[in-house]
Protein backbone atom coordinates (compact mmCIF):
# COMPACT_ATOMS: atom_id res chain seq x y z
CA UNK A 1 0.00 0.00 0.00
CA UNK A 2 0.85 3.22 -0.70
CA UNK A 3 0.44 6.61 1.72
CA UNK A 4 0.83 10.05 0.11
CA UNK A 5 1.79 13.02 1.73
CA UNK A 6 1.13 16.71 -0.18
CA UNK A 7 4.59 17.87 -0.34
CA UNK A 8 6.26 15.36 0.82
CA UNK A 9 7.51 11.91 -1.30
CA UNK A 10 5.20 9.09 -0.87
CA UNK A 11 6.70 5.92 0.73
CA UNK A 12 5.78 2.47 0.58
CA UNK A 13 3.94 1.21 3.66
CA UNK A 14 4.07 -2.48 4.44
CA UNK A 15 0.40 -4.14 5.30
CA UNK A 16 -0.34 -4.31 8.77
CA UNK A 17 2.27 -1.60 9.08
CA UNK A 18 1.73 1.60 11.14
CA UNK A 19 -0.23 3.76 8.54
CA UNK A 20 -2.93 1.36 7.78
CA UNK A 21 -5.52 1.43 10.70
CA UNK A 22 -5.82 5.37 10.89
CA UNK A 23 -6.73 4.96 7.37
CA UNK A 24 -9.95 2.55 8.18
CA UNK A 25 -11.36 4.46 10.84
CA UNK A 26 -11.47 7.56 9.02
CA UNK A 27 -13.38 5.41 6.34
CA UNK A 28 -15.65 3.66 9.02
CA UNK A 29 -16.25 7.36 10.52
CA UNK A 30 -17.44 8.59 6.72
CA UNK A 31 -19.57 5.66 6.06
CA UNK A 32 -21.89 6.58 9.83
CA UNK A 33 -21.84 9.93 8.79
CA UNK A 34 -23.03 9.70 5.16
CA UNK A 35 -25.73 6.94 6.67
CA UNK A 36 -26.48 9.09 9.16
CA UNK A 37 -27.46 12.22 7.01
CA UNK A 38 -29.11 9.47 4.63
CA UNK A 39 -31.66 8.68 7.76
CA UNK A 40 -32.48 12.24 9.11
CA UNK A 41 -33.30 12.92 5.24
CA UNK A 42 -35.64 10.18 4.84
CA UNK A 43 -37.16 11.27 8.39
CA UNK A 44 -37.74 14.73 7.07
CA UNK A 45 -38.99 14.01 3.76
CA UNK A 46 -41.42 11.57 5.55
CA UNK A 47 -42.62 14.03 8.10
CA UNK A 48 -43.51 16.96 5.04
CA UNK A 49 -45.11 14.39 2.87
CA UNK A 50 -47.41 13.08 5.91
CA UNK A 51 -48.06 17.19 6.65
CA UNK A 52 -48.74 18.01 3.30
CA UNK A 53 -50.54 14.63 2.81
CA UNK A 54 -52.49 15.52 5.99
CA UNK A 55 -53.15 19.58 4.77
CA UNK A 56 -54.75 18.38 1.69
CA UNK A 57 -57.98 17.53 3.33
CA UNK A 58 -60.39 18.75 5.45
CA UNK A 59 -64.16 18.25 7.36
CA UNK A 60 -66.87 20.55 7.46
CA UNK A 61 -69.72 19.86 10.25
CA UNK A 62 -73.24 19.79 9.81
CA UNK A 63 -73.29 23.46 12.04
CA UNK A 64 -70.59 24.80 10.31
CA UNK A 65 -69.44 26.18 6.54
CA UNK A 66 -65.94 26.96 5.42
CA UNK A 67 -64.38 29.42 3.49
CA UNK A 68 -61.81 28.64 1.32
CA UNK A 69 -59.35 31.05 0.04
CA UNK A 70 -56.59 30.61 -3.06
CA UNK A 71 -54.65 33.12 -3.36
CA UNK A 72 -56.41 35.66 -2.06
CA UNK A 73 -59.90 34.88 -3.40
CA UNK A 74 -62.77 33.99 -1.18
CA UNK A 75 -65.25 31.02 -1.88
CA UNK A 76 -67.77 29.49 0.59
CA UNK A 77 -68.29 26.08 0.89
CA UNK A 78 -71.59 24.84 2.68
CA UNK A 79 -71.82 20.68 1.82
CA UNK A 80 -70.80 19.30 5.03
CA UNK A 81 -67.99 16.35 4.87
CA UNK A 82 -64.65 15.58 3.68
CA UNK A 83 -63.35 18.10 1.04
CA UNK A 84 -59.97 18.41 -0.78
CA UNK A 85 -57.25 21.38 -0.67
CA UNK A 86 -54.18 22.23 -2.44
CA UNK A 87 -51.48 22.74 0.58
CA UNK A 88 -49.91 25.66 0.81
CA UNK A 89 -51.35 27.15 -1.56
CA UNK A 90 -55.48 27.06 -0.29
CA UNK A 91 -56.50 28.28 3.22
CA UNK A 92 -59.35 27.02 4.89
CA UNK A 93 -61.38 29.03 7.39
CA UNK A 94 -64.87 27.32 9.27
CA UNK A 95 -67.10 29.51 10.61
CA UNK A 96 -70.42 28.69 12.93
CA UNK A 97 -73.56 28.66 10.96
CA UNK A 98 -76.13 27.84 14.12
CA UNK A 99 -78.18 30.24 16.25
CA UNK A 100 -76.21 32.11 18.50
CA UNK A 101 -76.75 34.68 21.61
CA UNK A 102 -76.20 38.22 22.10
CA UNK A 103 -76.88 39.93 25.51
CA UNK A 104 -77.47 43.48 26.03
CA UNK A 105 -77.52 45.59 29.04
CA UNK A 106 -75.90 42.39 31.19
CA UNK A 107 -73.30 40.85 31.79
CA UNK A 108 -72.25 36.98 32.02
CA UNK A 109 -73.23 37.43 35.73
CA UNK A 110 -76.66 38.84 35.28
CA UNK A 111 -75.25 42.12 36.52
CA UNK A 112 -76.97 44.69 34.55
CA UNK A 113 -74.45 46.76 32.63
CA UNK A 114 -74.00 50.98 31.99
CA UNK A 115 -75.52 49.77 28.54
CA UNK A 116 -79.51 49.09 30.23
CA UNK A 117 -80.05 52.57 31.51
CA UNK A 118 -82.17 54.31 28.84
CA UNK A 119 -84.61 57.69 29.33
CA UNK A 120 -88.09 57.06 27.85
CA UNK A 121 -90.28 59.82 26.31
CA UNK A 122 -91.85 60.52 29.69
CA UNK A 123 -88.03 61.44 30.82
CA UNK A 124 -88.04 58.50 33.30
CA UNK A 125 -84.91 56.73 33.43
CA UNK A 126 -85.14 52.63 33.66
CA UNK A 127 -82.73 49.50 33.02
CA UNK A 128 -83.96 47.66 30.29
CA UNK A 129 -81.79 44.58 29.12
CA UNK A 130 -81.91 42.37 26.17
CA UNK A 131 -81.35 38.96 24.57
CA UNK A 132 -80.89 38.35 20.73
CA UNK A 133 -80.49 35.45 18.96
CA UNK A 134 -78.31 36.14 15.21
CA UNK A 135 -77.09 33.25 12.90
CA UNK A 136 -73.95 33.87 9.97
CA UNK A 137 -76.11 33.90 6.85
CA UNK A 138 -72.99 34.49 4.19
CA UNK A 139 -69.64 33.13 6.17
CA UNK A 140 -67.70 34.92 3.07
CA UNK A 141 -69.33 38.76 4.17
CA UNK A 142 -68.72 37.85 7.93
CA UNK A 143 -65.36 37.07 7.36
CA UNK A 144 -64.23 39.86 5.36
CA UNK A 145 -66.79 42.86 5.50
CA UNK A 146 -66.37 43.90 8.86
CA UNK A 147 -63.82 42.67 11.02
CA UNK A 148 -65.73 41.94 14.03
CA UNK A 149 -69.52 41.17 12.58
CA UNK A 150 -70.70 40.23 16.27
CA UNK A 151 -69.59 44.02 17.76
CA UNK A 152 -71.25 45.57 14.60
CA UNK A 153 -74.46 43.95 15.81
CA UNK A 154 -74.55 44.48 19.08
CA UNK A 155 -73.75 49.05 18.49
CA UNK A 156 -77.10 48.68 15.96
CA UNK A 157 -78.70 46.78 18.74
CA UNK A 158 -77.90 49.19 20.72
CA UNK A 159 -78.61 51.83 18.79
CA UNK A 160 -82.24 51.03 17.82
CA UNK A 161 -83.00 49.96 21.48
CA UNK A 162 -82.55 53.67 22.71
CA UNK A 163 -84.06 55.10 19.59
CA UNK A 164 -87.10 52.43 20.17
CA UNK A 165 -87.38 53.12 24.21
CA UNK A 166 -86.92 56.63 23.71
CA UNK A 167 -90.47 56.90 22.23
CA UNK A 168 -92.46 55.07 24.60
CA UNK A 169 -93.72 56.03 27.99
CA UNK A 170 -92.18 54.43 31.25
CA UNK A 171 -95.74 52.44 31.74
CA UNK A 172 -95.99 51.12 28.18
CA UNK A 173 -92.11 50.03 28.49
CA UNK A 174 -92.64 48.21 31.71
CA UNK A 175 -96.62 46.72 31.13
CA UNK A 176 -98.37 46.54 28.23
CA UNK A 177 -95.90 47.84 25.13
CA UNK A 178 -93.07 45.08 25.21
CA UNK A 179 -94.66 43.11 22.63
CA UNK A 180 -95.01 46.18 20.27
CA UNK A 181 -91.67 47.61 21.54
CA UNK A 182 -89.82 44.19 20.56
CA UNK A 183 -91.09 44.11 17.23
CA UNK A 184 -89.85 47.76 16.14
CA UNK A 185 -86.74 46.52 17.38
CA UNK A 186 -86.66 43.69 15.56
CA UNK A 187 -87.68 45.67 12.21
CA UNK A 188 -85.05 48.61 13.36
CA UNK A 189 -81.92 45.89 13.24
CA UNK A 190 -83.07 44.01 10.16
CA UNK A 191 -83.26 47.14 8.29
CA UNK A 192 -79.60 48.06 9.14
CA UNK A 193 -78.21 44.82 8.98
CA UNK A 194 -79.53 44.33 5.22
CA UNK A 195 -78.30 47.67 4.26
CA UNK A 196 -74.75 47.31 5.73
CA UNK A 197 -74.65 43.55 4.17
CA UNK A 198 -71.75 42.06 6.82
CA UNK A 199 -73.22 38.58 6.34
CA UNK A 200 -74.77 38.20 9.63
CA UNK A 201 -79.09 37.40 10.28
CA UNK A 202 -80.91 38.39 13.33
CA UNK A 203 -83.31 35.48 14.70
CA UNK A 204 -85.10 37.31 17.09
CA UNK A 205 -84.80 39.98 20.17
CA UNK A 206 -86.69 39.82 23.10
CA UNK A 207 -86.85 41.93 26.32
CA UNK A 208 -85.96 40.27 29.75
CA UNK A 209 -86.42 42.86 31.98
CA UNK A 210 -87.47 45.84 32.53
CA UNK A 211 -86.86 47.94 35.93
CA UNK A 212 -86.83 51.36 37.40
CA UNK A 213 -83.64 52.41 39.10
CA UNK A 214 -84.20 53.22 42.24
CA UNK A 215 -85.77 50.52 45.07
CA UNK A 216 -88.51 53.36 45.58
CA UNK A 217 -89.50 53.89 42.03
CA UNK A 218 -89.69 50.42 42.08
CA UNK A 219 -92.15 49.59 44.93
CA UNK A 220 -93.98 52.40 43.26
CA UNK A 221 -94.46 51.02 39.79
CA UNK A 222 -95.53 47.63 41.92
CA UNK A 223 -98.38 49.43 43.34
CA UNK A 224 -99.49 50.98 40.00
CA UNK A 225 -98.99 47.70 38.61
CA UNK A 226 -101.19 46.29 41.03
CA UNK A 227 -103.76 48.22 41.07
CA UNK A 228 -104.23 47.61 37.24
CA UNK A 229 -104.03 43.71 38.03
CA UNK A 230 -107.10 44.76 40.55
CA UNK A 231 -108.92 47.21 37.81
CA UNK A 232 -108.92 44.65 35.55
CA UNK A 233 -109.45 41.74 37.66
CA UNK A 234 -112.75 43.97 38.30
CA UNK A 235 -113.50 44.54 34.64
CA UNK A 236 -112.78 41.13 34.01
CA UNK A 237 -115.71 40.03 37.21
CA UNK A 238 -118.13 42.91 35.74
CA UNK A 239 -117.96 41.58 32.47
CA UNK A 240 -118.66 38.48 33.67
CA UNK A 241 -121.48 39.22 35.77
CA UNK A 242 -122.86 40.99 32.61
CA UNK A 243 -122.86 38.09 30.75
CA UNK A 244 -124.69 36.21 33.45
CA UNK A 245 -127.28 38.40 33.87
CA UNK A 246 -128.10 39.15 30.35
CA UNK A 247 -129.37 35.99 28.84
CA UNK A 248 -131.45 35.67 32.18
CA UNK A 249 -132.90 39.37 31.85
CA UNK A 250 -133.52 38.43 27.74
CA UNK A 251 -135.17 35.31 28.82
CA UNK A 252 -137.43 36.60 31.74
CA UNK A 253 -138.16 39.58 29.12
CA UNK A 254 -139.02 36.94 26.64
CA UNK A 255 -141.67 34.82 29.42
CA UNK A 256 -143.49 37.96 30.45
CA UNK A 257 -144.26 38.70 26.72
CA UNK A 258 -145.11 35.26 26.34
CA UNK A 259 -147.61 35.52 29.19
CA UNK A 260 -148.68 38.78 28.01
CA UNK A 261 -149.59 37.57 24.61
CA UNK A 262 -151.29 34.89 26.23
CA UNK A 263 -153.37 37.08 28.26
CA UNK A 264 -153.65 39.13 25.54
CA UNK A 265 -155.50 36.09 23.49
CA UNK A 266 -157.41 35.07 26.78
CA UNK A 267 -158.77 38.00 27.18
CA UNK A 268 -159.58 39.02 23.34
CA UNK A 269 -161.47 35.52 23.33
CA UNK A 270 -163.29 36.60 26.32
CA UNK A 271 -164.10 39.48 25.32
CA UNK A 272 -165.11 37.93 22.18
CA UNK A 273 -167.34 35.46 23.66
CA UNK A 274 -169.35 38.06 25.90
CA UNK A 275 -170.25 40.03 22.77
CA UNK A 276 -171.51 36.68 21.23
CA UNK A 277 -173.43 35.80 24.50
CA UNK A 278 -174.61 39.36 24.93
CA UNK A 279 -175.40 39.30 21.24
CA UNK A 280 -177.69 35.94 21.65
CA UNK A 281 -179.14 37.57 24.50
CA UNK A 282 -180.29 40.62 22.53
CA UNK A 283 -182.07 38.33 19.56
CA UNK A 284 -183.81 36.70 22.35
CA UNK A 285 -184.22 39.64 24.06
CA UNK A 286 -186.22 41.43 20.85
CA UNK A 287 -188.40 38.14 20.67
CA UNK A 288 -189.34 38.37 23.85
CA UNK A 289 -188.78 41.76 26.33
CA UNK A 290 -191.00 41.19 28.77
CA UNK A 291 -189.80 37.25 29.68
CA UNK A 292 -186.10 37.83 28.77
CA UNK A 293 -186.38 40.90 31.08
CA UNK A 294 -187.71 38.86 34.04
CA UNK A 295 -185.31 36.10 33.64
CA UNK A 296 -182.69 38.70 33.66
CA UNK A 297 -184.08 39.97 37.04
CA UNK A 298 -184.26 36.35 38.55
CA UNK A 299 -180.79 35.83 37.92
CA UNK A 300 -179.39 38.49 38.53
CA UNK A 301 -181.03 38.25 42.40
CA UNK A 302 -179.45 34.79 42.42
CA UNK A 303 -176.34 36.30 42.14
CA UNK A 304 -176.92 39.23 44.06
CA UNK A 305 -178.45 36.90 46.72
CA UNK A 306 -177.62 33.76 46.52
CA UNK A 307 -178.93 32.53 49.99
CA UNK A 308 -182.24 33.97 49.36
CA UNK A 309 -185.15 32.15 48.53
CA UNK A 310 -187.61 33.79 46.09
CA UNK A 311 -191.37 32.99 46.32
CA UNK A 312 -193.09 33.61 42.90
CA UNK A 313 -196.79 34.03 43.24
CA UNK A 314 -199.01 33.57 39.93
CA UNK A 315 -200.32 37.17 39.34
CA UNK A 316 -203.74 35.56 38.68
CA UNK A 317 -204.51 34.97 42.56
CA UNK A 318 -203.79 31.59 42.60
CA UNK A 319 -202.67 30.15 45.98
CA UNK A 320 -199.83 28.48 44.11
CA UNK A 321 -196.36 29.99 45.23
CA UNK A 322 -192.91 29.13 43.12
CA UNK A 323 -189.56 28.47 45.62
CA UNK A 324 -186.27 29.60 43.94
CA UNK A 325 -184.30 27.21 43.94
CA UNK A 326 -186.55 24.37 44.28
CA UNK A 327 -185.81 22.26 47.69
CA UNK A 328 -187.02 18.95 48.36
CA UNK A 329 -190.50 18.58 50.13
CA UNK A 330 -189.06 16.27 52.65
CA UNK A 331 -185.98 15.39 54.65
CA UNK A 332 -183.81 17.81 55.98
CA UNK A 333 -184.10 20.53 53.53
CA UNK A 334 -187.85 21.00 54.06
CA UNK A 335 -187.54 20.92 58.10
CA UNK A 336 -184.72 23.25 57.72
CA UNK A 337 -187.13 25.52 55.71
CA UNK A 338 -189.55 25.21 58.04
CA UNK A 339 -187.58 26.05 61.00
CA UNK A 340 -186.31 29.20 59.29
CA UNK A 341 -188.42 32.67 59.05
CA UNK A 342 -185.87 34.78 57.67
CA UNK A 343 -183.92 35.00 54.53
CA UNK A 344 -186.97 34.35 52.51
CA UNK A 345 -188.20 37.04 50.17
CA UNK A 346 -192.08 37.09 48.35
CA UNK A 347 -191.63 38.88 44.98
CA UNK A 348 -194.23 39.17 42.14
CA UNK A 349 -194.52 38.29 38.94
CA UNK A 350 -193.68 42.11 37.68
CA UNK A 351 -190.92 42.46 39.99
CA UNK A 352 -192.32 43.55 43.25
Amino acid sequence: MFQFNFGKNYREVPPGGEGEQPQQNRRGKGTGLKYAKRVFLGAVLLMLAVFLAGSCWYTIQEEEQAVVCTFGTPKAVTEPGLHFKIPLVQTVTKVNTTIQGLSVGYDDELQYTEDAMMITSDYNFIRVDFYAEYRISDPVKALYASEDPVRVLDNIAQNCIRTTIGSYTVDAVLTTGKNEIQANIRDMIMEKLEAYDIGIQLVSITIQDAQPPTAEVIEAFKAVETAKQGKDTALNNANKYRNEQIPQAEAEADRILQDAEAEKESRINEAEGQAARFNSMYEEYVKYPAITRQRMFYEAMEDVLPDMKVIIEGGDGSQVQQLLPLEPFSGAGATESGNTGTGTAEVTENGQ
